[in-house]
């Protein structure tokens, strides 16, 4: 099994999609090497209970790891928050090398031209908010106004025109065109701020990761990790994209909804084996939903077995937790088109 992490944003209590996402990721590293990292870099939405709070609620549900920010490991610090050096050796890297660009363009620039006439022709944003050669041009007609202003700009990576190769265990090599996919991505926010992307690829790049589990919603964004640490020279993972986890109107799951989080479920009462069990069950790893333990599950769980479409968590679904009937059948399944709820 390779290499694997699992990686929450303490902005809250996990929910079921959240936890699933890490069964998964546990259950395919945990002999090869399973890694915790908190990524904590905006603070302003980061929950301080959180961080700790996470963690415990993988506990909670059984899984371990070999290296985080509580166990330590070769490659610490596992805080996004302690990692920013990194970030800013990497951005100098990609910086010399051309791959990058300030862009002074606001979200309310962003906003009126996605709006104007046109928008969804070729290099426009088109509904998919990909920054492409429209945006480039409109940031090259403000730039220096913006910049003579005092504006601090945004750092944002020039994607090529071209289709990135992604490995996924369950879908397959998939050839993913960047531009229409991500575009041209924020690495540091005009505040400061390392994005995702960026401290993404470097970490998984620094820590080895060999494979990276998570929704099925993130598939896109996987080219532009791939493409950045070819850029900065490290071995891209694979990934394994699972189904998403949805709630009952069809809707992502949300930390927002905290009825539905680690946290509030354990407060009630409900053991952990009930809730591994139904995240068992949603993976295919069952026939119906019965308590289960994270190792049993890890024994069991198979790729090819996971359903191809996201999951509806229903009442009866959600009330066998706390001990109700005990649902028949398959899950419900979710609209193939659904967005959200899972990584």
């Amino acid at each position: 099994m390779p290499r694997g992490r699992y990686a929450p944003s303490p902005t809250g209590g996990q929910h079921l999609g959240n936890a699933r996402t890490a069964l998964v990721a546990w259950a395919r590293a945990r002999d090869a090497g399973f890694v915790v990292r908190v990524e904590d870099l905006d603070a302003a939405r980061t929950v301080p209970a959180a961080v700790e709070g996470n963690l415990d609620e993988l506990r909670w549900l059984g899984l371990t790891w070999d290296e985080g920010p509580d166990v330590g490991g070769p490659h610490a610090p596992y805080r996004q928050s302690e990692r920013t050096a990194a970030y800013a050796a990497a951005l100098a890297t990609l910086e010399a090398a051309g791959a990058t660009f300030a862009c002074y363009l606001s979200r309310k620039d962003l906003r009126t031209l996605a709006s104007a006439p046109h928008a969804g022709e070729p290099g426009g944003e088109g509904g998919r908010g990909a920054y492409g050669p429209r945006e480039r041009a409109e940031n090259a007609r403000v730039a220096a106004a913006k910049a003579a202003a005092g504006k601090r700009p945004a750092i944002r990576v020039a994607v090529p025109a071209t289709e990135v190769e992604v490995a996924d265990a369950r879908l397959g090599t998939l050839r993913i065109p960047l531009h229409e996919a991500v575009g041209d991505a924020v690495l540091r926010r005009a505040d400061g701020v390392w994005a995702y992307h960026l401290a993404v690829a470097v970490d998984d790049g620094a820590m080895g990761v060999a494979e990276v589990v998570r929704g099925r919603d993130l598939l896109p964004s996987a080219a532009l990790q791939v493409h950045l640490q070819r850029a900065l020279g490290t071995t891209p993972p694979s990934f394994l994209h699972v189904p998403l986890l949805l709630d009952g109107d069809g809707a992502r799951l949300a930390k927002r909804r905290g009825a539905g989080t680690l946290h509030a479920l354990r407060a009630r009462g409900v053991p952990p084996e009930r809730v591994v069990g139904l995240l068992a069950w949603t993976l295919g790893v069952t026939a119906r939903p019965t308590p289960l333990a994270a190792d049993e599950v890890a024994a069991a769980f198979t790729v090819e077995a996971t359903p191809p479409h996201p999951v509806v968590l229903t009442r009866e679904a959600l009330a066998w937790l706390e001990g109700g009937p005990t649902p028949d059948g398959p899950p419900v399944a979710g609209p193939l088109d659904a967005g959200g709820g899972g990584a």
